[in-house]
């Protein structure tokens, strides 16, 4: 119980923190947002609306910092993530809530499908050593090194484009309207497969090799020499007791990996100009659309924290001498 609340609070202080990084950055850039909107509307702005705009993304040099920042703190509460330059008057929260669901779908099946087959197939592997299971090692070695974003270009390369098996861009086919009906949601799992493939290929591999060298370190553990010494069936002794114990640095290595996973996954959205937060956050780039860029960013670190409490409670559940701890 004690683990849960130091970690609780671990990640209420990190969540605290990136908020305020978040506030802090538009601030400390050289220049400021408003001045990049100004741009963009060539200069025919008067001052009252100059004035307007400032205290609209709450950057109004007539108060203080610490209301600016506890303004912020008050509208990120309520949902307010500010107004998108490019999108222009609409929400951030809107523009990024139009995103979410394709970067979700894509993150969510690959980084699970990766972990629970990757894990699986280096369990094999790693019980079963000296067998045909270790012909993955070379295979799963290879692809473990290779980016994202470049086997997404090898595919679409090999397998997209005119004549190809997958599109090569975007969500959906040209002229369907996104809705619940089976039309769109077929056209989005098409030009799904082949971004969620190379993800699912690279990110799989890693886990292979390293579940593979921890299954091979328990098996030469004790207990498993008393487990086989009582009888017990082979598949119960491997999931049970070899499994189970080779599982906990992978939980782990997955909290610390879902950053990289994350990132990995935008750079796949870019290439394949997938409509996820991956390719907002491109657009956004190119924009200098600074209140969707600060939101983005925030959204992502909030998901990344809570994927890693979700895998802290996993490591709970799955070793009693945490729970018994304190």
């Amino acid at each position: 119980m004690s683990f849960l609340v130091r970690r609780l609070a671990f990640y209420l202080f990190t969540a605290w923190a990136a908020v305020t990084i978040n506030f802090a950055l538009p601030r400390l850039m050289p220049g400021d947002p408003v001045q990049s909107l100004i741009a963009r509307a060539q200069g025919q702005l008067n001052t009252d609306a100059v004035a307007s705009l400032y205290i609209l993304f709450g950057l109004d040099k007539q108060t203080s910092v610490w209301e600016q920042y506890f303004g912020y703190l008050g509208r990120l509460l309520h949902g307010d993530l500010g107004l998108s330059f490019a999108f222009f008057p609409t929400p951030v929260a809107e523009v990024i809530g139009d995103s979410l669901p394709w970067t979700l779908a894509l993150v969510g099946f690959t980084t699970v499908a990766a972990f629970l087959l990757g894990t699986g197939l280096g369990v094999l592997a790693g019980w079963r050593r000296g067998s045909w299971a270790d012909l993955l090692l070379p295979v799963t070695t290879f692809l473990a090194s290779i980016p994202y974003f470049w086997l997404g270009l090898i595919a679409i390369a090999v397998l997209a484009g005119p004549g190809g098996l997958f599109p090569a861009s975007g969500g959906f086919d040209p002229g369907v309207v996104p809705s619940w009906d089976w039309a769109f949601i077929g056209s989005a799992v098409r030009h799904t497969l082949l971004p969620a493939a190379t993800i699912l290929v690279t990110s799989m591999s890693g886990w292979v090799i390293s579940m593979r060298n921890m299954m091979v370190t328990v098996a030469a553990e004790d207990y498993i020499t008393v487990a086989h010494a009582k009888g017990l069936s082979e598949r119960r002794v491997m999931l049970s007791y070899a499994a189970r114990n080779a599982l906990l640095p992978n939980v782990s290595g997955f909290a610390l990996q879902l950053g990289l996973i994350v990132g990995g996954t935008f750079l796949v959205e870019i290439v394949f100009s997938y409509p996820g937060v991956g390719f907002q956050l491109f657009q956004a780039v190119g924009a200098k659309d600074y209140p969707l860029l600060q939101g983005i960013f925030l959204v992502i670190t909030l998901t990344v924290l809570a994927a890693n409490l979700l895998a802290d409670l996993v490591y709970v559940a799955l070793d009693p001498r945490t729970r018994k701890e304190g």
